[in-house]
């Protein structure tokens, strides 16, 4: 896993978080052993699948794709549904994650015909688990991949053969997209949306070539595939959201979490958005500096037409944000700053920032203001980095304050 933590502690702590992670490495790799015990020696794995599916970018168009199931039949779907998973432990989400074994076949992104693609397409399109055999050229061994805009994936095996062998459960508004081969992909992913699918379950469709018009349809990369949905839903509810009133008045969320701090500014002003992220020195992607780092993204009313710097977790919070928007009939802009600390060093996907950002909206705001003055007030007690750097680092802090000529009151 790529964590360093002294042995000794561990045999005091005895999983008790005195190393200051937000997970116990010991417990979740004890946990991913258990579980793969009954294949130690074993080459087929029988199993339900969440249903859970992977495609690969390395090589692309060639690429390395395939199912990913635990060596147990039930119902198993919480192994791969990142809705669900907010407020549980790191250590369950591992877990399932760990325990699930991922078997890679090689195919060509264009060949959605081709036999390993028609039986992942099955999968696919399940809305629930559906038992697989997947005969492996090797045994798979424990391990962990770890990356930002994807969730946890545990071992893999080259793939030999899939099959099949349950039913999947398709409902009637799946079917007649993937059966609508004049729809164009974005045109596929706001009509499943918009008819209640989970945007997880929509990314799993796109990737594997299961969305789309005929000639077009083609394996997405899974990381591809998690901000496409993103990205495309963001955009549709923005132009709804831009329609809105403004709100009357400046409103702050704070949502804490597994070593990360998430405030939200809204504004009584046309909408523009703001994502920023500080890492702490011991934090994912700030192992080695003794410096907080701070980066973000933003754009104005009219968008951006560049992806940002700052990755998938921009369109992540954004769509979380619109949706909040859109419920309530209004705009506003909208300034997200993360504190990441030090316990939180294990990448999990963006849809950590998704879910976190819907949870932190639906518990409602901590304070509805008349004056910017008092979200100085609330970011300088709920922030550790403090008001000075966010106000220094935020362009569209920024420009709020200077509307209102506060500059010289918040130096």
């Amino acid at each position: 896993m790529g964590i360093a933590v002294d042995p000794r502690l561990c045999i005091l702590c005895r999983g008790r978080g005195w190393c200051g992670l937000a997970y116990c490495p010991v417990i979740a790799r004890s946990m991913a052993f258990l579980r793969l015990a009954p294949l130690k020696s074993s080459s087929v794995v029988e199993g339900s699948s969440p249903p859970s599916v992977f495609v690969g970018r390395a090589g692309y168009p060639v690429v390395r794709a395939g199912p990913a199931a635990p060596p147990e039949v039930g119902d198993t779907s919480v192994f791969d549904s990142p809705e669900a998973w907010l407020g549980k432990s790191l250590e369950e989400i591992l877990d399932y994650r760990l325990s699930m074994v991922l078997g890679l076949g090689s195919v060509n992104v264009k060949r959605v015909d081709d036999r390993l693609v028609e039986e992942l397409k099955l999968l696919a399109l399940s809305s629930k688990p559906v038992e697989v055999r997947m005969e492996l050229l090797k045994p798979p061994r424990p391990k962990l991949s770890l990356s930002e805009e994807l969730p946890p994936m545990g071992p893999r095996s080259p793939l030999e053969k899939l099959s099949v062998i349950g039913n999947p459960s398709v409902p009637r508004v799946i079917d007649r997209v993937y059966s609508d081969r004049d729809l164009r992909a974005r045109d596929a992913i706001l009509t499943l949306y918009e008819s209640g699918v989970s945007v997880s379950y929509i990314q799993r469709l796109l990737s594997v070539g299961a969305l789309g018009t005929g000639k077009f349809r083609r394996l997405v990369p899974t990381r591809w595939s998690i901000t496409a949905v993103d990205s495309t839903i963001s955009r549709r509810l923005a132009s709804k959201v831009k329609g809105y009133s403004v709100i009357d008045r400046v409103e702050v969320y704070v949502w804490r979490g597994y070593d990360n701090t998430i405030i939200t500014v809204l504004y009584p002003r046309k909408w523009s958005f703001e994502w920023m992220e500080a890492w702490w020195p011991g934090s994912t992607w700030n192992p080695e500096s003794s410096e907080v780092v701070v980066e973000g993204d933003y754009e104005g009313y009219s968008g951006r037409i560049d992806y940002p710097s700052i990755g998938g977790c921009y369109y992540a919070s954004m769509l979380a944000t619109l949706e909040h928007l859109k419920a309530r009939g209004r705009q506003a802009t909208a300034i997200i700053i993360r504190e990441i600390y030090p316990g939180f060093n294990i990448p999990v996907g963006v849809w950590f920032v998704r879910e976190a950002v819907r949870a932190m909206f639906r518990k409602g705001p901590i304070i509805v203001a008349n004056d910017v003055r008092e979200v100085k007030e609330i970011i300088e007690r709920e922030s550790r980095l403090g008001w000075k750097v966010w106000l220094s680092k935020s362009k569209l802090l920024r420009r709020v304050i200077g509307e209102r000529g506060l500059d010289s009151a918040f130096k």
